[in-house]
């Protein structure tokens, strides 16, 4: 089980590299189920995992002029006031012992997970209905709805604070169909707006657990491999 963890940590760099998102949905499980972690320590391991990758990712499409700086701000600062007091200040707050349903008991580690599915469900359904509209040669961005992508971003900036989900298949929607970028460009900038929500997260919240730096190091490591093999 354990070699089995550290090739899906392969995994979670090439869906990175691939399509620009889709890390935490891997990350998250792979800690939880394989490497039996804990899910709120899962999550912040998988903010730093996930953040490191895609900041190294990043940079390729940087240096290709595929980042549109222009959504990264205005997408990616409301993410960051959405991320930061949900990561510092909601998640800690959330009991133990959440709430009973007969003799079952909620924890905390459920409900987490409970959320990470649901969402891994609303947006897998999304994006599958969606796939058919996706035109990886578009060349035109289209005009900016403010208020909207402000919403998202904060949107994601929140989802990323609760459950350590980059929100990448959040964000790659947004840009291809709202601001018809093509879709490299939108993977790219997808990444960059990423790095930087899950790199802020980590530091924020790293101080509540014990980080296991090996292994975190060791895990981090493997999902860059797996980038580059995505972006190629």
């Amino acid at each position: 089980m354990e070699y089995f963890g550290y090739f899906s940590s392969i995994l979670i760099g090439v869906a990175l590299g691939l399509v620009g998102g889709g890390g935490s949905i891997l990350t998250v499980p792979v800690l939880v189920y394989i490497f039996n972690m804990d899910a709120v320590a899962a999550t912040v391991y998988s903010i730093f995992i996930v953040g490191v990758t895609s900041a190294v990712g990043s940079v390729g499409y940087f240096r290709k002029g595929l980042i549109h700086l222009k959504t990264v701000l205005v997408f990616g600062i409301p993410s960051i006031v959405g991320m930061f007091p949900t990561r510092v200040y909601l998640v800690p707050a959330i009991p133990d012992h959440v709430f009973s349903i007969g003799t079952y008991v909620v924890t905390k580690h459920v409900l987490l997970m409970l959320l990470f599915a649901v969402l891994m469900i609303a947006a897998s359904s999304a994006m599958i209905k969606k796939a058919t509209a996706i035109n990886g040669n578009a060349t035109s961005t289209g005009c900016f709805n403010y208020p909207l992508i402000i919403i998202q971003g904060y949107a994601v900036g929140v989802i990323t604070g609760l459950i350590a989900a980059g929100g990448g298949f959040m964000i790659i929607p947004a840009l291809v169909f709202m601001l018809k970028l093509p879709m490299k460009e939108a993977i790219g900038t997808s990444l960059f707006i990423i790095a930087g929500n899950s790199i802020l997260g980590f530091f924020s919240s790293a101080s509540h657990i014990s980080i296991h730096w090996s292994f975190l190091f060791t895990i981090a490591a493997l999902a860059l491999a797996g980038i580059f093999i995505g972006m190629r």
